[in-house]
């Protein structure tokens, strides 16, 4: 066997070697067999949110087993089919098998980097906001760009997308809107993503096809479980309704249904209008104000926690994380890490993951050498 396939292989096993350490293999066995048991229980939904909590963990001791059940299986078979077509002479057969080789190994990468999501909330869905800044249409047409990278982003995760509200812009683009991304670990993915994004390009509304400069904010929050209590105090908060905004069908009525809260105290804001029922739109608002809230404990926790606040509040010159150069050269580069593309089309189509895997590794201080 050649020194390049024994060096794929091992490389294979130690990742297979470290997702065992960090499961705990031995343990995660035997805590799945005892959830295996308590979730046949006819009293487990009695108390809806403990059910909730154990069928979360239940499902990822069933996921992280599996990867690493999966890989030990894969590498096996696929060593033994070198090895097979190697002794008949088979040369397709051997380079078959080496192609899956490698493909396990970046298979074996992707499983590493999930055990990098192990925060408090890094399992749950997440709130997604964009914001446009200052630049009129060419930056609200970047938002919407923005808003279809990430939904297409999800979209190629499996993930599930909610609306949850929108501005629309006067000519084009979006001010604002807010997602639901609902799917394992989509938070964790996500929390590196939040700031300010800046675009360079010959702008499309320019008569004079001059270079632009826009930006954009995104801001990412976890969907908090019922369990997590949020103490929020009805004399803090200031509640406005309005009518619901957007391109027109099922998001535009013609009464006072959406609905924003503002939490006086930190002057967090939420909004919305995904509902022609005023009642049910507070309640998702309530929801969303309390994973603010939830998240804002969380990022006080972290050392990175004031700038990424700063980025959020201005979005310009100074305090971007992304800028993506659409002229006069092609080029998508992450500011805090240094990871770059030339395939910026591939970004803006939702290829986020080495900028996700690179930002979220730095921010736990496991980055990647270059």
């Amino acid at each position: 066997m050649r020194a390049e396939v024994e060096n794929i292989a091992e490389q294979i096993k130690q990742s297979i070697e470290l997702l065992r350490r960090h499961l705990d293999y031995d343990q995660a066995r035997l805590r799945l067999e005892e959830l295996n048991a308590l979730t046949e229980s006819p009293d487990l939904w009695n108390d809806a949110a403990r059910a909730q909590a154990m069928m979360r963990e239940r499902n990822q001791l069933e996921s992280g087993l599996a990867a690493i059940h999966t890989l030990e299986q894969d590498l096996s078979d696929t060593l033994e089919l070198i090895e097979l077509g190697e002794a008949e002479d088979d040369a397709d057969v051997v380079a078959e098998a080496e192609a899956a080789l490698k493909a396990m190994l970046d298979r074996a990468a992707q499983a590493r980097l999930e055990t990098l999501l192990s925060g408090e909330a890094d399992a749950n869905d997440c709130f997604l906001e964009v914001h446009a800044g200052a630049g009129g249409t060419e930056a609200q047409d970047w938002a919407e760009m923005l808003l279809r990278m990430y939904s297409r982003w999800a979209e190629s995760k499996g993930y599930k997308l909610e609306w949850i509200e929108e501005s629309p812009g006067e000519e084009a683009g979006i001010k604002s809107t807010t997602l639901k991304i609902s799917g394992h670990n989509a938070y964790g993915w996500l929390k590196t993503e939040s700031g300010v994004h800046r675009l360079v390009r010959i702008s499309p509304y320019d008569s004079s096809a001059r270079r632009h400069t826009s930006f954009s904010s995104v801001w990412c929050y976890p969907v908090i479980d019922d369990a997590i209590d949020i103490d929020i105090q009805e004399k803090d908060l200031r509640i406005d309704t309005y009518r619901a905004s957007g391109a027109g069908g099922q998001h535009v009525n013609r009464t006072d249904s959406a609905v924003r809260i503002t939490h006086l105290p930190t002057n967090i804001v939420v909004q919305c209008q995904n509902d022609r029922s005023q009642h049910k739109n507070r309640a998702t608002a309530m929801k969303m104000l309390q994973a603010r809230l939830y998240e804002r404990e969380l990022q006080i926790r972290e050392e990175a926690s004031q700038a990424e606040h700063d980025a959020k509040t201005d979005i310009g010159w100074g305090h971007q994380i992304r800028s993506y150069v659409l002229q006069p050269y092609q080029m998508v580069k992450d500011l805090r890490t240094n990871v770059e593309t030339s395939n910026t089309q591939g970004v803006l189509d939702g290829d986020l993951d080495p900028f996700m895997a690179a930002a979220l590794a730095a921010r736990l201080g496991n980055a990647p050498e270059s």
